[in-house]
């Protein structure tokens, strides 16, 4: 249990202040970058398009289930379908936070290779699309409005980095950071050794587990750098980095709905063969890497404790969660009373504020709709107005998400 605690504390330590620096970035961005800049420069079905989608997208802390419909929304403000891909393909994959919080736990080199990686695969993808998928096959036809955030931008961007972004991805943080401390005391040293010689076995094994599941791009680092520790190759451990946070079994099915059976096809192919491809090449060039700032968590206490400032960004972190957390708890058992002319429908498919915000643009626009709050934890649709329930389903679905009927 002692071996348990220092390895979680070494590893909060080392990300802490990477993860802080990657949120206040992720706000600037989402405050000071308005989404038509993006719509600008994606709606040709050339190659330019496609490259830009993957730029655009990579510096993005998106995950698998919120870049999904930010896509759909693109492709709604008519973003060519190769571009739609490619920003699908690459932005999950990275982040500003998760480029950062790899520097710390896994070095330079995987630091660099995940980004462009990425973006190759983004590329990829997006050329595939647009030249083997119709148009009709991927429209989507829905248009929908634009809620623009209001108040202090100062105060949004510290919201957004310290609160809406560790209350959507901060519980699979915490299960990615707990996991990584158990594998460290519990896997035995010589487990993956078995496999020392057959690294795309070792890669197989990790799709196979990585794909169906929900893979925090973030939360992947300290799992993988742990399973390095244990003798798993560099490239099966950049192979869960790559294909865990960029795909799911909901998102799958999800795109498979909006995007057409071919599109999805296209984009599951290049995600798994891309990864094993990039996995090959990091073992081909023999990347090495020092996690945990070239520590063994186990021996943590041998070490003495983190230094001062790692400690201060721990606490400061683990605090936000905490507090981030709780709230979202609490926010499910929490009903407010509802006027006469609202209504309170159940939206299934929701897993953080990305997805609230495009269920609320895409019902904004129904004609009689008033006013429009979601909520991915208690996964609700509250409208005010007059609003036909059928208008609001058909937009509900178009933007991705199961319409269940009122509550």
């Amino acid at each position: 249990m002692k071996s348990f605690f220092w390895s979680l504390l070494t590893v909060v330590c080392e990300m802490a202040p990477y993860l802080l620096l990657g949120f206040l970035i992720a706000g600037i961005l989402h405050v000071y970058v308005p989404q038509g800049f993006y719509r600008k420069y994606l709606s040709s079905s050339n190659k330019w398009a496609v490259l830009w989608a993957a730029l655009l997208g990579i510096p993005l802390p998106l995950c698998s289930c919120g870049v999904i419909p930010t896509a759909i929304g693109l492709r709604n403000e008519k973003a060519s379908k190769g571009a739609v891909a490619s920003f699908l393909i690459a932005t999950p994959q990275t982040g500003i936070d998760s480029i950062l919080a790899t520097f710390s736990l896994m070095g330079l080199g995987f630091a660099i290779i995940r980004p462009v990686a990425a973006l190759v695969t983004g590329v990829c993808g997006g050329i595939l699309v647009n030249r083997l998928v119709p148009e009709e096959d991927g429209e989507v036809r829905a248009r929908s409005s634009c809620h623009v955030e209001r108040g202090n931008k100062l105060t949004r961007v510290l919201k957004y980095a310290y609160f809406q972004m560790i209350q959507d991805m901060g519980g699979r943080l915490v299960i990615g950071l707990l996991v990584a401390a158990l594998i460290q005391v519990v896997v035995p040293e010589e487990f993956f050794l078995h496999f020392g010689k057959q690294p795309l076995l070792q890669m197989l094994l990790v799709l196979i587990v990585a794909v169906p599941m929900y893979i925090c791009s973030t939360g992947s680092i300290p799992v993988a750098a742990a399973l390095m520790m244990k003798g798993l190759s560099p490239g099966a451990a950049l192979v869960m980095l790559m294909a865990g946070p960029a795909v799911n079994l909901a998102s799958i099915l999800v795109v498979r709905k909006a995007m057409g059976r071919r599109f999805t096809w296209i984009y599951l192919l290049v995600i798994v063969g891309f990864s094993i491809l990039f996995g090959l090449i990091v073992n081909a060039i023999g990347l090495t890497v020092s996690p945990m700032a070239s520590a063994d968590p186990c021996c943590g206490a041998a070490e003495g404790m983190p230094g001062t400032f790692k400690f201060i960004c721990a606490t400061i972190l683990t605090l936000l969660i905490f507090f981030a957390l709780t709230m979202k708890f609490f926010e499910r058992f929490t009903h407010k009373a509802v006027d006469s002319d609202t209504a309170v429908y159940t939206v299934e498919g929701m897993h953080c504020s990305h997805c609230e915000a495009a269920v609320c643009r895409a019902v904004e626009a129904v004609p009689g709709v008033e006013s429009v709050r979601a909520s991915a934890s208690r996964k609700t649709l509250t409208i005010k107005g007059p609003a036909a329930e059928e208008a609001i389903r058909s937009a509900v679905e178009k933007a991705g998400y199961t319409f269940k009927g009122k509550k």
